[in-house]
């Protein structure tokens, strides 16, 4: 075990009841390596969570016994309660700048690890202001952005950087992610979550210095490059030969990487450059697509900010809080990505191209994303890790340990020399 921690529990699960919830719960219940641990299930509701449990029993009759633990968001005292029982807290409750600030302030004065599903920037930069000095005193790892952000951003950087060091013996100084492939749907979480940036922003505006920064999320943030700036205009890829659009998450899973090379020590350089894209290949078809979906992102987030649009988009279009897609939506999705990355060897004295690629089944925000965040719990609990609290990511957190552990689950993280 990565560090022993005598309690109650292994890992508690809080927001059980809700859609994302309940696949994580779904997906534990499932899991061979679950088996061995002692979780529970939390919520503030008994009797919503007592029939989530009922459900888990047919998947799997053990989970007759799962405990269930009674919390209030808003409640420091219960949350203190809640976190002192167990080594690691899953968190799946958002709004998480409406709901999950108190947990994270718990777990960082008990020295209990933490887990969410986050993508929330400006809330992430507060809870690094507020809480990584006492997590790193306490050992607490908070780890931000387990789910399809910014799993696959964070971890797929990281490997193809690892196979850069050992076979090249360097790093990249840039590498470009490239969504290729992308079947799924949105829940209504998901767009609460963003709703509810739009709001701050409002509320706040010098918040939107924080959102647009590309380095909100580094221990000492900087206004960066212009060079860093999103993709915000479609672009012909030099790399792939496709057309590119913006990528509508690229604004969460940069920052969560350029955090991860400041915290591991700068490794990849202090002008490492990343970006993010969705790639709809070459051609007229290419060119249309990219073109619709830039128009399309753009319009959203237009109509978003205008009060009377916003209220028909959530009435009439948008899933509410609690839905999402189906089963059969979610068992058919899949995500695909390529991480395309160049730097110089200092084997050969040339400059070398390297090839990751990201994928897996399930629809990505949520059959791949419960996998993603169970399994990052998992880790956290039971895997042998750096000893290092604090505010952190994926990568810096649980590293080639995390995408070992993913790989073993069904997903794929490969490396590959490319064509110079």
């Amino acid at each position: 075990m990565a560090r022993e921690k005598k309690t109650e529990f292994d890992i508690v699960l809080w927001g059980a009841t809700g859609f994302t919830g309940r696949l994580v719960a779904e997906y534990l219940a499932r899991s061979q390596d679950a088996h061995g641990a002692k979780w529970a299930l939390a919520g503030r509701d008994a009797g919503r969570l007592e029939k989530v449990r009922a459900e888990l029993t047919g998947l799997n009759p053990a989970c007759a016994s799962l405990p269930v633990v009674i919390a209030d968001a808003k409640d420091a005292a219960s949350l203190d309660a809640l976190v002192a029982r167990t080594r690691v807290v899953i968190s799946t409750v958002g709004p998480y700048n409406r709901y999950g600030s108190e947990l994270v302030a718990a777990c960082a004065r008990a020295g209990t690890d933490y887990c969410d599903l986050t993508g929330e920037v400006h809330w992430m930069r507060k809870m690094i202001d507020a809480h990584d000095t006492q997590a790193r005193e306490t050992g607490a790892r908070i780890v931000h952005t387990c789910g399809f952000d910014s799993i696959p951003s964070d971890l797929g950087v990281l490997m193809v950087q690892d196979y850069m060091r050992e076979r090249h013996g360097g790093h990249c100084d840039q590498v470009r992610y490239h969504l290729t492939h992308m079947r799924g749907g949105f829940s209504g979480g998901t767009v609460a979550s963003m709703m509810d940036t739009f709001d701050a922003v409002k509320a706040e505006p010098a918040l939107r210095r924080v959102l647009t920064s590309a380095h909100a999320l580094d221990p000492e943030p900087g206004r960066g490059t212009k060079e860093e700036r999103d993709q915000m205009t479609v672009r012909k890829s030099p790399e792939t030969g496709g057309w590119t659009a913006p990528f509508l998450m690229a604004s969460v899973n940069t920052r969560v990487v350029r955090r991860s090379n400041a915290l591991l020590g700068f490794p990849w350089g202090r002008d490492f450059f990343y970006a993010e894209v969705t790639d709809f290949g070459p051609g007229a078809r290419g060119l249309a697509l990219a073109a619709s979906t830039t128009a399309g992102l753009g319009g959203f987030m237009a109509a978003s900010s205008v009060d009377a649009v916003r209220g028909l988009l959530e009435k009439h279009v948008l899933p509410a809080p609690g839905q999402g897609p189906s089963a059969k939506i979610r068992e058919s999705g899949r995500f695909e990505v390529r991480m395309l990355g160049e730097g110089l060897s200092p084997k050969s004295g040339q400059r070398v191209k390297v090839e990751g690629k990201v994928a897996s089944k399930g629809d990505p925000g949520y059959a791949a994303t419960s996998r993603m965040l169970a399994e990052s719990a998992l880790c956290l609990a039971f895997d042998t890790l750096p000893k290092r609290g604090g505010v952190l990511t994926p990568a810096s957190a649980m590293g080639m340990v995390l995408v070992e552990r993913l790989r073993k689950a069904g997903m794929t993280f490969e490396v590959h020399d490319r064509a110079a």
